[in-house]
């Protein structure tokens, strides 16, 4: 654990054969994901502060908010505006706050956090993040080990309070595909409908993908495309997992999966960031809840005192030859 003078604060390295991940405590999120020396994930240096939120969690909402206003129970909330150009308020409270090591074994690391009653959302609630790595098989090493390959990250919260809580999550990482920028990367992601959204970011309902843009039902390459947008209806496996899906050269694959819990995914190629960060990496986040879904309700969760609900996802980069599990996804349609 090091991390004197660095914006992103401990910094915490797991490994697991030709793996190798950096948490940090700041945000408690993913700053680095390597397999063999390669990026999986578009990070950031430890002499930087986190831009773009990449790697971090989003509680107790991801996405944007309305005018950081919102009903619950018949009681109206107002919260800060942090992205105040467009009267919005953004990714919750987390991003910023110091996230405290639980657990530290070689290949996991468990920080966790406590949101304590603030102006907007006067409840409290603990959450803790378990990050683990396993190896595959040509790793030779834990080839034993149940669970996924690769990296995998399961979120716990729970209503420590005296009152129920709405509750969303979700997760910001990059995904990359040995490419430089995704335009030259393939994406494919199984999701029949898409939000479109105003001047603002926010959703204005829901259409299907067939026929625009953004149908990537199929695998194809991203190209100039410019994806700012949840999808939904998204096909799952037979273990309720979402897939998506780069693929750069030499069939060169990162895949994101997310669990039943994950109702929306946003795609974000990323031409809002600055010009060094722009389409490096595919912002794949998965989601509990829609954009603005505090405020719509559309996912929303809620938490009686007492209450816990644990949600997972994962990246897996290059395995052993073999279809990837996309490739044997039984489309499955959303309970």
């Amino acid at each position: 654990m090091t991390g004197r003078g660095v914006p992103s604060g401990a910094q915490f390295e797991i490994r697991s054969g030709r793996h190798r991940a950096t948490l940090v405590e700041v945000g408690g999120g993913i700053r680095t994901y390597t397999y063999d020396g390669r990026p999986v994930l578009d990070g950031y240096p430890p002499e930087e502060m986190c831009s773009g939120a990449r790697g971090t969690p989003l509680i107790p909402w991801p996405n944007r908010l309305a005018d950081g206003a919102y009903t619950f129970d018949g009681t109206d909330h107002q919260v800060a505006l942090t992205e105040p150009e467009a009267h919005n308020a953004i990714h919750g409270f987390l991003r910023w706050r110091n996230w405290t090591p639980l657990e530290t074994e070689p290949d996991r690391v468990v920080l966790g956090t406590v949101l304590h009653p603030l102006p907007g959302y006067p409840f409290t609630l603990g959450v803790t993040v378990d990050y683990r790595l396993r190896s595959g098989p040509s790793d030779d090493s834990r080839t034993s080990d149940p669970g996924r390959t690769g990296l995998t990250v399961a979120t716990t919260a729970t209503n420590m309070g005296a009152q129920r809580c709405p509750y969303g999550t979700g997760h910001h990482p990059y995904l990359r595909a040995g490419t430089e920028y995704i335009d030259d990367a393939e994406l494919q992601m199984r999701a029949e409908r898409w939000l479109p959204t105003d001047q603002r970011g926010l959703p204005t309902g829901t259409i299907p993908v067939a026929g625009s843009p953004y149908d990537f039902r199929g695998a194809r390459h991203i190209g100039d495309t410019i994806i700012d947008y949840a999808f939904t209806d998204l096909a799952r496996d037979s273990d309720g997992l979402a897939w998506v899906v780069l693929t750069g050269p030499q069939q060169q694959r990162t895949r994101l999966w997310a669990d039943e819990h994950y109702r929306f995914i946003e795609l974000y190629t990323g031409d809002t960031q600055p010009p060094d960060k722009r389409r490096r990496g595919l912002g794949v986040e998965p989601m509990t809840c829609a954009p603005n879904g505090l405020r719509s309700g559309n996912g929303l969760l809620t938490l009686e005192p007492g209450q816990s609900i644990t949600t997972r996802w994962g990246v897996e980069p290059d395995q052993p030859a073999g279809p990837h599990p996309h490739e044997i996804v039984r489309e499955r349609q959303p309970s």
